[in-house]
């Protein structure tokens, strides 16, 4: 695993894309901070860019980074949900405009996997999230069944769990308000 984070983290680095095993399914990834990795992204997905992408932060000190205020109930949420969950968060800061929507919200998961986490550690910023998929097809729930397009489009290919058939959908969404309120919107 450590030569496979180290290779990600490089092309990473170099603002390139990968394709990466996530604690749902199968993702492509990139630096979460630069403009031109997201639309390299979006590209990829032939997904129109006013989409906006999930991000994956290593957890709440991260997450202070990049949205204004970070309601007190989400890391309840985050810590006491069983199943990947992503929070949707208003008045998202420091990250590019082609990544945030119009609204000003960010979708930010804390994944449960360990290369996931460990690759987010090493770059210190989030990673984009976004199903391994040309956009509108299946999510593929193993690795042998991303599209062969998908596999030539992205810069790296990480080599962890390519054999592991992920039984997991994708996360949950959830919006919390400033205020506390939540909002399931995708279960």
């Amino acid at each position: 695993m450590q030569d496979d984070l180290k290779k990600a983290l490089e092309v990473l680095e170099k603002g390139g894309t990968i394709l990466y095993p996530t604690d749902t399914i199968w993702g492509i990834g990139c630096d979460a901070t630069n403009p031109r990795a997201i639309h390299k992204v979006c590209n990829i997905k032939f997904r129109k860019p006013q989409k906006s992408l999930i991000i994956l932060a290593d957890g709440p000190d991260m997450i202070k980074k990049y949205v204004k205020k970070m309601p007190e109930i989400a890391m309840e949420v985050i810590d006491s949900y069983r199943d990947p969950i992503t929070i949707i968060y208003n008045n998202a800061r420091n990250l590019p405009k082609n990544l945030v929507p119009d609204d000003g919200t960010i979708a930010i998961r804390v994944p449960k996997d360990e290369f996931c986490i460990k690759l987010i550690g090493m770059l210190g910023k989030p990673i984009t999230s976004t199903s391994a998929n040309i956009s509108g097809d299946p999510n593929p729930i193993s690795f042998s069944k991303i599209s062969p397009k998908i596999k030539e489009a992205v810069d790296y290919i990480c080599t962890t769990h390519q054999t592991r058939v992920n039984t997991i959908k994708p996360s949950t969404i959830v919006k919390i308000n400033e205020d506390g309120q939540m909002q399931i919107l995708r279960n």
